[in-house]
């Protein structure tokens, strides 16, 4: 192989021109792209411009869960503390580009054949990316909340969490090593649907809070109402802290819901609009990213009142080069939360089943054979492992993304080469971390018109799922209106069991403000638990589907009903195209349809439903 063919390759085959040309909408007959299999030798070029765009595709959503953490949960107001954001960026992405490269290579475990009679692997071997999971995010925020109502600081707390997300990931390590028939027993498509549906609401409803100025302005806005404004105060600086003035946009400070921030956070969308109208291939799999520049861009060509909404200074203090561990925060455990994370641990296991099966699939390989078994135990000890070395690596944990099976379909590539090329490029932005100056300087505004596209998508996949399932079942239909009902419920409404910000143990549902650190740590536990909504719902589905039994089998009621016996002249059609079967009868085909009185006037056809006549059922 010469030079020219390991970096650019050889055929036509690889049509670079095709990935950036823009499209132009509403135009027929479009040229099909080729289709590049899992075990294609991609060259060198196109494997970093496809790994390029899956690491835009996932860059968005990997962030967002510790950019979230370090500044709405362990700082706090006025989010001082930069160099830790920044931290937490750099972190998230050179670990999860060391994950997917593990993931994608695909690890057999030593001696396994010997000891549990079969090869185990850690990785699925598809191209299948992992990233920092947002099915821990709610769990991480409300826990170190609750320590630090309690005195404990924001890095020790987060510290605690880590040690938590460690133990508990061994429950998907003991799943990882389930037979593949019990996994999908116990984890049936309706478990599916619900949690990532509960998933989707409950970051949906995030991604507004920031898109209106931040998450704590907005948890706080009941300090605008009339009866109370002139009590709390208003405007900056406020009589008490936490307050409904949004300040995630450098200078400018801005009640939750201003204009400004709205219009902002409006042109992200904006721009993903003209992207699918207008945008090349290559701009569609990484839209979110370039919107999110773009929101970027109107947000630092703007001002208010001679004031900047975006804070240069972040980019300058950045450090031109980090890596992990220049930041520690210690290992611990925190009892409340290891319920609520072992159920964050079954609905990853359970989204990453459903990601593995749509990678197959838009991979073109089958799915249900060996292959595909082998492949699920590999991607569900890849998220444990994965998360264990998260942990280890000051992360939060990682999971299968599943917004680049997108990617694979849009792109026509499902060679493993572009998953190794991901994990590279997102290892070189992790170490730059410029690169994080300039994305911890972005207004929370632009980044909540980011992140509630991003996060609808989530809800998407969920309805996506309900969209599979027999919900004219009884069965489903029942357990996905139980489980959803409380799901949903607790996620628009969490405060029936939840304190309010700023205000601990003061929830009407149990109120332990004078009780032991035992039964605080219980209370939070169950408060923590019943709050979020995936987590009751998850295991509202899981419980009912294993207790309630399958429907009953309808009675089918064989032969032609004569319709006659109660007076109406009718047809019976056995074929459901009327249509057709007119158009069969008009050139003397009339095998497949008879008329009612022909019916009635076979007396012997066992086959007929008599129906008693009108007369003698009124009598």
């Amino acid at each position: 192989m010469g030079i020219k063919q390991f970096i650019f390759g050889e055929g036509e085959g690889y049509d670079y021109g095709a990935l950036c040309m823009p499209s132009l909408p509403w135009k027929k007959n479009r040229q099909p792209m080729r289709f590049y299999p899992l075990e294609e030798p991609l060259p060198l070029l196109l494997s970093l411009v496809m790994g390029l765009q899956h690491a835009f595709a996932m860059v968005g959503g990997l962030i967002t869960p510790p950019y979230v953490v370090a500044k709405f949960a362990i700082d706090s107001f006025p989010f001082a503390k930069v160099d830790l954001q920044q931290y937490f960026i750099v972190a998230a992405l050179i670990t999860s580009g060391i994950c997917t490269i593990i993931n994608v290579v695909k690890v057999e475990i030593p001696f396994t054949k010997k000891i549990f009679g079969k090869r185990l692997y850690i990785g699925s071997g598809l191209l299948s990316v992992m990233g920092t999971s947002f099915t821990f995010l709610p769990i991480y925020e409300i826990a170190i909340a609750s320590m630090k109502a309690d005195g404990i600081s924001g890095e020790a707390a987060f510290g605690k969490m880590l040690g938590t997300s460690m133990v508990c990931a061994i429950l998907e390590i003991c799943f990882s090593l389930m037979p593949g028939k019990y996994i999908r027993k116990v984890f049936p498509p309706v478990v599916c649907a619900v949690s990532v549906t509960l998933i989707g609401i409950a970051l949906t409803g995030t991604g507004m809070k920031y898109w209106g100025g931040g998450v704590v302005c907005a948890e706080m806005g009941w300090k605008e109402h009339v009866q109370v404004r002139d009590s709390v105060g208003f405007g900056m600086p406020v009589s008490n802290v936490p307050s409904p003035i949004c300040s995630g946009s450098a200078k400018v400070a801005l009640p939750y819901g201003s204009t400004e921030y709205i219009a902002l956070g409006f042109s992200v969308l904006a721009f993903l609009v003209v992207i699918e109208l207008f945008g090349s291939t290559f701009m569609k799999n990484c839209n979110v990213i370039l919107a999110l520049l773009f929101g970027y861009f109107v947000a630092g060509v703007s001002n208010y009142e001679g004031l900047p909404y975006v804070d240069t200074s972040k980019i300058e203090d950045a450090p031109a080069v980090n890596f992990l561990w220049t930041q520690w925060f210690g290992i611990g455990i925190y009892g409340p939360a290891i319920i609520p994370m072992l159920i964050a641990y079954i609905v990853t296991t359970v989204e990453t089943i459903g990601d593995v099966t749509a990678t197959h699939e838009v991979s073109q390989l089958k799915t249900g054979d060996k292959e595909y078994t082998r492949r699920i135990q590999g991607s569900l000890m890849a998220d444990a492992i994965c998360s264990i070395l998260a942990s280890l690596f000051t992360s939060m944990p990682n999971t299968t993304f599943s917004q680049n099976n997108g990617v694979i379909a849009m792109t026509k590539c499902a060679s493993r080469r572009a998953g190794i090329a991901t994990g590279f490029w997102l290892i070189i932005m992790g170490i730059f971390s410029k690169i994080a100056g300039i994305i911890t300087s972005i207004p929370d505004c632009v980044i909540g018109g980011m992140t509630i596209f991003l996060f609808c998508n989530v809800l998407i996949s969920g309805i996506t799922l309900f969209g599979e399932l027999n919900l004219k079942s009884r069965r489903i239909r029942f357990i996905s209106v139980m489980s959803m009902c409380v799901g949903v419920g607790v996620t628009v409404w969490p405060y029936a069991f939840l304190d309010m910000r700023a205000s601990p143990y003061t929830a009407k549902f149990w109120e332990c403000s004078d009780c032991s650190e035992t039964l605080k740590g219980l209370r939070n536990a169950v408060s923590i638990f019943l709050s979020t909504g995936y987590c009751i719902g998850s295991v509202l589905a899981i419980l009912l589907n294993a207790i309630l039994p399958d429907d009953p089998e309808e009675p089918v009621i064989e032969g032609n009903v004569r319709w006659s016996a109660i007076g109406q002249k009718s047809t019976y059609f056995a074929n459901k195209d009327v249509e057709g079967e007119e158009e069969e009868e008009e050139e003397g085909d009339v095998s497949k349809r008879g008329t009612v009185d022909e019916e009635a006037g076979s007396a012997d056809n066992s086959g007929d439903v008599e129906i008693p006549a009108a007369d003698e059922q009124l009598a």
